[in-house]
């Protein structure tokens, strides 16, 4: 071993970065149908793709201007633009708000089973991560949820709907939980609010420890560019800001988040599409004696059982990707289907009949086994 090789043997990272997890997304081989990462499983608005044909090469040169596009997204969502930060995603979002409020020996609390980008951002910055675990019904458990706020408590997440649930948190209980911890942040992610409808958007700036996530990248079909929000009281936000790097949304994005903000009956049509498709895919679960969950989201977590892992790769087989939860906590055996368009719900409850059968599968092998 060489000398340089030696000295970089030695060299050890923070001791908060060896002991957070890691997340490992299973990406590789995802050319079939895309029932598996809850993406807008068809397009984005056709305005956004005229936008991205108008883009120059010169422009590509450029330096991306965030604060323009923040004023314009600010304005559609009723806010003012110092109550805003667009982020490299709602990943990109999750981390600042970490590093930003978050020291060692401080306690963040989340509701489990939940994103788990939650644990690797606070893991980050303080090992006293604290999780209350959902029951078997999966739903929010607010009063024990409320019980384990402390004075140490300086982060709040919780998803409405949740993911991988589905399971959503009542405003009502959203700005119950902020009241009982005025000394944390509540940070609320609604990245799939559009196919539930619910918002805490509408008390910014009136509850002032409340942050409010979006993403762009499910209803509106901007995955690949890397587009979320973040928006809260302008005090808390000119924190956020301050953590962040300048240029932490590339100008591709920039120039195309005016159209496909502007779109609303693109967006409208997309949601719901999405939500005749969930009663769809309910209707042939019921049917085969899959159990599930109920979801506000543009997914449905099924109870499949010890054939979860089987289920996942026929259904590859007849050219459809599903997730398979089953590392979540008191997810064992739960598999989940992305709800998209017409034609994609078609196809994927065409494929979940035929793999089913192909595996041997029955009911009594899913539900009530949890």
């Amino acid at each position: 071993m060489t000398a340089v090789a030696e000295q970089t043997k030695t060299i050890q990272p923070r001791k908060a970065v060896m002991a957070m997890p890691e997340y490992h997304p299973p990406l590789a081989g995802r050319d079939a149908l895309r029932l598996d990462f809850n993406e807008n499983t068809f397009a984005p608005s056709p305005t956004v793709l005229r936008k991205l044909q108008q883009l120059t090469a010169e422009g590509l040169t450029i330096y991306p201007e965030r604060e323009p596009v923040e004023r314009i997204v600010a304005q559609h969502f009723g806010l003012a633009h110092d109550q805003i930060l667009l982020t490299n995603g709602v990943d990109e979002a999750i981390h600042l708000v970490a590093c930003t409020f978050l020291d060692e020996g401080d306690e963040a609390l989340i509701c489990t089973p939940t994103f788990f980008m939650y644990d690797v951002s606070i893991g980050l910055m303080t090992s006293g991560l604290m999780r209350v675990q959902s029951d078997d019904s999966l739903s929010f458990p607010f009063e024990r949820f409320l019980a384990a706020i402390t004075p140490k408590t300086r982060l709040i997440i919780v998803a409405s709907p949740n993911n991988p649930t589905g399971a959503t948190v009542s405003r009502e209980h959203l700005l119950a939980i902020a009241a009982a911890a005025p000394q944390a942040v509540l940070m609320v992610d609604e990245a799939y609010f559009h196919f539930h409808g619910e918002t805490t958007l509408g008390d910014v700036g009136t509850i002032p420890n409340l942050i409010v996530a979006r993403t762009f990248s499910k209803a509106y079909g901007l995955a690949n560019l890397r587009i979320g929000m973040l928006s809260g009281d302008a005090r808390l936000i000119s924190y956020v800001r301050k953590a962040s790097s300048p240029y932490n949304v590339n100008g591709v994005a920039l120039a195309v988040l005016p159209e496909a903000v502007a779109d609303e009956t693109y967006l409208a049509w997309y949601v719901e599409q999405v939500r005749k498709g969930r009663e769809r895919i309910f209707r042939a679960l019921k049917e085969l004696g899959v159990r599930t969950w109920p979801s506000a989201a543009n997914f449905i977590l099924m109870d499949i059982g010890p054939k979860h892992k089987q289920l996942c790769e026929a259904m590859r087989k007849h050219g459809v990707l599903l997730r398979d939860r089953s590392a979540d906590p008191g997810c064992d055996g739960y598999v989940r289907i992305t709800i998209g368009v017409e034609d994609h719900v078609t196809r994927g409850i065409t494929a979940l009949r035929a793999s089913l059968a192909e595996i041997g599968w029955t009911p009594a092998e899913g539900r009530g086994r949890a």
